[in-house]
């Protein structure tokens, strides 16, 4: 699509880390597309800015859907991405999302329960109040931070990373994703994005073990725009 290197924002970078704001439309790492993927992009931007002859080591520690904007982190040493991973198992990173969503919650904070049964076959989840053979159990938090006319924008904590968990059960409560015709909005957005957006990623830094907290810019967009 439209990746490349100039268009890279890079949001923070040492030894050992390297965090980007990843923009909707591009994928995290190579899939059946054959569209060029965020992680080639990173590398070539450390193999131009370091003059590294031969392959530049960059694993991936997490994914976003591809639709979806934000916050991502990638590991630039083996020993960075190990514990990383680990991390990430012991939800010891904290991710917060911003939704912009159809309609207006009554309640301004709230936190839902449910499970989440993934079809591979439309690569879409379903939503049930009780576990069922094969579904995982998702919970989420969401506060409302603003209303605009036809829309909320919402911050999300995640206490669980479920296939398109927050797409699946804000949908499930009537307040679809702006954008996300897959789960229930009425219209697609121009750009094929959806308004999803991983804000903001917290954790200690796997080597330094100093605190990094570090914050997504929203896409320039109109709706976007009115929300911060």
């Amino acid at each position: 699509m439209h990746s490349n290197k100039d268009n890279l924002q890079v949001l923070f970078e040492d030894n050992h880390i390297i965090i980007v704001n990843k923009r909707s439309g591009d994928i995290t790492q190579g899939d059946k597309t054959g569209d060029k993927p965020l992680s080639d992009v990173v590398k070539e931007y450390l193999k131009t800015k370091y003059n590294k002859a031969g392959n530049v080591f960059l694993g991936v520690v997490h994914r976003l859907d591809r639709p979806t904007s934000g916050v991502i982190i990638f590991a630039r040493t083996s020993k960075a991405l190990e514990r990383l991973n680990k991390m990430l198992r012991d939800k010891k990173i904290d991710k917060t999302y911003w939704a912009v969503v159809k309609n207006h919650p009554k309640k301004e904070k709230d936190t839902l329960i449910n499970f989440l049964k993934k079809n591979p076959k439309n690569n879409k989840s379903s939503v049930f109040n009780k576990e069922i053979e094969g579904s995982k159990k998702a919970v989420l938090h969401y506060t409302v931070l603003k209303k605009l006319d036809n829309y909320s924008l919402l911050e999300i904590d995640l206490e669980t990373g479920r296939h398109h968990q927050i797409r699946t059960q804000l949908s499930s409560i009537g307040f679809p994703i702006k954008g996300d015709l897959k789960y229930g909005f009425n219209r697609s957005n121009k750009d094929g994005s959806i308004h999803l957006h991983a804000r903001k990623i917290e954790f200690i830094h796997p080597v330094s073990k100093e605190q990094i907290s570090v914050i997504a810019p929203t896409p320039n967009e109109v709706i976007w725009n009115a929300c911060n």
